[in-house]
């Protein structure tokens, strides 16, 4: 929907009359259900109200002068513009929480054996499947933690390290010793990371070892303390460069409803290519200590395309903050379903990470 819906600030809920309140929100829901306008024959219809059209009428003209509705076309149909949709998710909107079986699918799909990289994609996945939208994750930035790291010979000058996370994850990487090394130094900078560093961040084993060494407790000769610092390197270097967003379902966007509105879904394509800028935007979810959501152009990025996004902050076993998971679609997305969904999905993920 048009930015230009948005200009008039919405009155609360309380300043509408119930018979308003009621007709709004049959509008809202209709067109959340059915992404096609609304119009008077058919809230007429609705069970409930006892109004004739021209009653029903009246209050819809009411409602469009207030900013809350519009309509799209010459059709006598209304839509509900992103001051009444913010407005009804703020005021009116009843979640409805997730079921017993649809927790279990959503702990189930997510506990499956694998790094925690597999974990993130089948969230995203999974909360495309959920608002038949796309579906976002925000990758941890930061280090796994250290099960054990292996250092194998490859030659003269070089060796193979095999880092373990506790994640159960395995990465693999070539490394250059610079100079000649013996097996027997290469075994003793690896028994020395497993033993006194298991169970720590790259970052966290990388500064104990310094301190460790600037204080002469360690027993490393100065070879295998050059292994060791080369090992944890590698990885706090790469780590850094790992992709921070994780975008799945964005087919889904193309549905029969968005197929009137091309030009609007082309820009949302664009916007989601650009996924350092949808990650910065998921960023400013961190903070929050619930769901958030955000509507059309109340975010600048999605604003030409008029999408919105739910975002909710995972934490880990400390309580703090360390990605965003969410979801963003169309303005018109079932927000009484997904909004708790996202957040059961984030509050699951978060018990999954360490």
């Amino acid at each position: 929907m048009s930015s230009r819906l948005t200009d008039m600030p919405s009155p609360p809920v309380t300043e509408l009359t119930s018979r308003a309140r009621e007709i709004f929100r049959l509008v809202v829901e209709g067109y959340l259900t059915s992404g096609q306008p609304v119009g008077s024959k058919t809230l007429a219809g609705e069970g409930g109200l006892n109004l004739s059209p021209a009653s029903i009428r009246s209050v819809l003209a009411e409602l469009e002068t207030l900013g809350l509705l519009a309509a799209p076309h010459t059709s006598a149909g209304r839509v509900p513009t992103e001051s009444g949709l913010r407005l009804f998710v703020d005021g009116m909107m009843q979640v409805s929480e997730p079921t017993a079986e649809e927790r279990q699918v959503i702990e189930t799909r997510l506990s499956a054996p694998g790094p925690i990289e597999a974990a993130l994609e089948a969230t995203s996945t999974l909360l495309s499947d959920i608002s038949g939208a796309a579906g976002m994750v925000m990758v941890p930035r930061r280090e796994p933690r250290l099960a054990q790291l292996t250092l194998v010979p490859l030659g003269p000058s070089r060796a193979l390290a095999v880092l373990v996370g506790e994640d159960g994850g395995i990465e693999n990487r070539v490394l250059d010793l610079g100079a000649p090394t013996s097996a027997s130094a290469l075994e003793q900078a690896s028994n020395y990371i497993t033993a006194r560093l298991a169970g720590r961040t790259l970052a966290d084993a990388g500064a104990a070892m310094r301190a460790e060494m600037a204080q002469g407790r360690t027993q490393l000769d100065a070879v295998s303390r050059a292994l060791v610092e080369r090992g944890l390197a590698v990885w706090s270097e790469d780590a850094a460069r790992r992709p921070v967003l994780i975008v799945r379902g964005a087919a889904n966007l193309l549905d029969e409803a968005a197929l009137g509105d091309i030009e609007r879904v082309r820009q949302l394509l664009d916007d989601l290519e650009s996924k350092q800028t949808v990650a910065e935007l998921l960023d400013s979810a961190r903070a929050a200590e619930a769901t958030r959501i955000f509507i059309g152009s109340e975010n600048r990025l999605f604003a030409l395309s008029g999408s919105s996004v739910i975002a909710s902050p995972y934490r880990d076993r400390d309580g703090r903050v360390v990605g965003v998971v969410g979801v963003i679609g169309p303005t018109r997305l079932n927000y009484a379903r997904v909004v708790p969904m996202v957040d059961f999905t984030a509050r699951s993920l978060g018990k999954l990470i360490g």
